[in-house]
């Protein structure tokens, strides 16, 4: 899309816009020069004058000054800059050439600026090597010819020899809307100028930024040359520091007083309203900033719609994820035998006298079966021993449908799927252990490296002071402890000191770690256990096969049967 802007310059020197025009220039404005320094001619430009001849454009300005007796004070706005900017694509889609851009930037000066003399440049280098074309338009300040009045032209004085060029609000914006009628005529590729900027950048933050940046790249060549990492390699001036807060506190906020309220907390940041007009105070600066100067997305009402949205997504998120976590249950509860779909789950409203079948599928803890041979109990009670013989038909029926839903197919495989399981018990328990002994090291080092921060400047003090002997004997206890904490890490960490900040992010990293171990290891002994059950049950089902050394104490009157049960296969 195309773009105007707008510069005001009290520079008296006019030859320096030519000079700009023609040769080489940085970003900054300087000229670039070779190493005889002589300036650098531009690769390439098209120039031409209106009401002037283009080379004589300082010489023609100073006339015109000297007749009319303008622009002879210092502070006096001498020349007024415009550039007129189009979109990149527009030579690759559009077919714009310089010769046309050049074309379309006479038509626009003559019919906006028309009396005075205009410096009228093509370039097509581009801004920040975009590779755009765009034109330089500049003026002098003051008119030299009388014209027609034109209906952009808000005072007597504006047509006539002498007066001076004025920008107001509702000129400029006369200007943009000119700019969008050209390239609507022309095809060319265009947004709506006049509409408030979703994210207004100024010039002097966009400057700002490349300064800022310019310093952090420089600072990090430096720290990456000592062999250390950079902690920040993007430069963010305090206004987009106040756009990226605002625009992640109110996606996480609930209403506008938690907006406000977690600003405050997290960034430091205070929100003052006033006629429902929101202003911020970044935590380095005295002075708010109004969120029509970020832009318009940071204003009350994009604010509000911004909550709003938030909210509607997190419970969309939500019923999403109950929706995805229902499904899963279902799938999980589900198994399929002999082609027929059973669910594990028990359901009150099922007629499972319709299909007894389906009650062998619902899932519960696996038991171990009791061996009536060796139930005192039931050798005495015929009832009981029924009771006990239903009982262990149960549990043998969800031990198959334990293994048939695992996919097991052998007393191999379950052996196999057992000692597989065991082993990550095992190295799920070691792993738990090096976590373990990592946060006492972490912890040890935590407490040193506060004793080494916390008496470091006494340590300093200690160094230049007149008398060190009178001086140690008044600070014993802290020089003695930063002492302590250097010969740890001499001894223990090469003598090099961590960050307190990095100890405790490492160590919260390593609590996680653990937690998430433990529940791990919970999960993988719980399966342990079932396996277990399982191949008992299993043995017991074909012919009872037990090791000989089994003890023969009754399993009905055991308390914790998994201690004590077979568990070869």
């Amino acid at each position: 899309m195309a773009v105007l802007k707008h510069l005001a310059n009290k520079n008296a020197n006019y030859g320096k816009a030519l000079e700009y025009l023609m040769f080489q220039h940085t970003e900054g404005g300087k000229p670039v020069r070779n190493l005889e320094g002589d300036l650098l001619m531009r690769d390439t430009f098209i120039i031409d004058g209106i009401n002037c001849e283009a080379f004589a454009f300082d010489r023609a300005c100073r006339d015109v000054n000297q007749k009319f007796n303008k622009n002879q004070k210092r502070g006096e706005i001498k020349s007024h800059h415009y550039i007129l900017s189009f979109d990149p694509r527009d030579q690759t889609d559009h077919g714009l050439t310089p010769e046309r851009a050049q074309q379309l930037g006479m038509e626009f000066a003559s019919r906006n600026f028309p009396g005075h003399q205009v410096l009228v440049c093509t370039h097509t280098d581009g801004h920040n090597q975009s590779g755009n074309i765009h034109v330089h338009m500049i003026l002098n300040s003051v008119r030299k010819l009388d014209v027609e009045r034109q209906i952009f032209m808000e005072r007597d004085s504006d047509c006539r020899a002498g007066g001076k060029h004025h920008v107001t609000r509702r000129y400029f914006n006369y200007l943009l809307q000119d700019v969008m009628d050209m390239c609507q005529r022309e095809g060319l590729y265009q947004v709506d100028l006049l509409s408030p900027a979703a994210t207004r950048i100024t010039e002097k933050e966009y400057r700002a930024k490349q300064r800022g940046q310019e310093k952090l790249d420089n600072l990090n060549a430096q720290i990456i040359a000592a062999k250390m990492i950079p902690r920040h390699t993007t430069f963010q001036t305090q206004k987009q520091f106040l756009r990226d807060a605002i625009l992640k506190t109110a996606a996480e906020a609930s209403s506008l007083q938690e907006f406000k309220s977690f600003l405050n907390e997290k960034y430091g940041i205070q929100v003052k309203e006033q006629r429902g007009v929101f202003s911020y105070l970044h935590p380095e600066r005295t002075k708010y900033i109004r969120g029509r100067t970020l832009g318009t997305d940071y204003e009350k009402e994009h604010i509000q719609e911004l909550i709003r949205q938030g909210i509607q997504e997190r419970e969309q998120a939500d019923v999403e994820a109950k929706t995805a976590k229902a499904r899963a249950e279902d799938e999980k509860n589900t198994v399929f035998f002999l082609g027929v779909r059973y669910n594990t789950t028990y359901d009150p409203s099922y007629n499972y006298y319709s299909n007894p079948v389906a009650i062998l599928f619902v899932r519960s803890e696996l038991q171990l079966v009791t061996d009536l041979q060796t139930c005192i109990k039931a050798h005495y009670s015929k009832a009981y021993a029924e009771k006990v013989n239903l009982s262990n038909l149960q549990k043998a029926a969800r031990t198959v449908c334990y293994i048939q839903e695992h996919g097991i197919g052998s007393r191999e495989e379950l052996r196999e799927e057992r000692n597989r399981v065991q082993e990550k018990v095992n190295h799920t328990e070691k792993a738990i252990k090096h976590t373990e002994d990592r946060l006492r090291i972490i912890n040890e080092q935590i407490h040193y490296a506060g004793q080494y921060y916390s008496n470091k400047n006494v340590h300093k003090e200690y160094l230049h002071a007149l008398s060190r002997y009178f001086y140690r004997s008044r600070h014993t206890d802290e020089l003695d402890k930063y002492d302590e904490a250097v010969r740890y890490f001499k001894t223990k960490a090469g003598g090099k000191i961590p960050s307190i900040n990095a100890l405790k992010k490492e160590k919260e990293e390593l609590l996680t770690r653990k937690s998430s171990l433990e529940t791990t290891l919970q999960s993988e002994k719980r399966s342990l256990e079932e396996l277990r059950t399982a191949a008992y049950n299993i043995s017991w089902l074909l012919n009872g096969e037990k090791e000989q050394n089994r003890s023969t104490e009754s399993i009905c009157t055991r308390k914790e049967p998994s201690r004590r049960m077979d568990l070869s296969l």
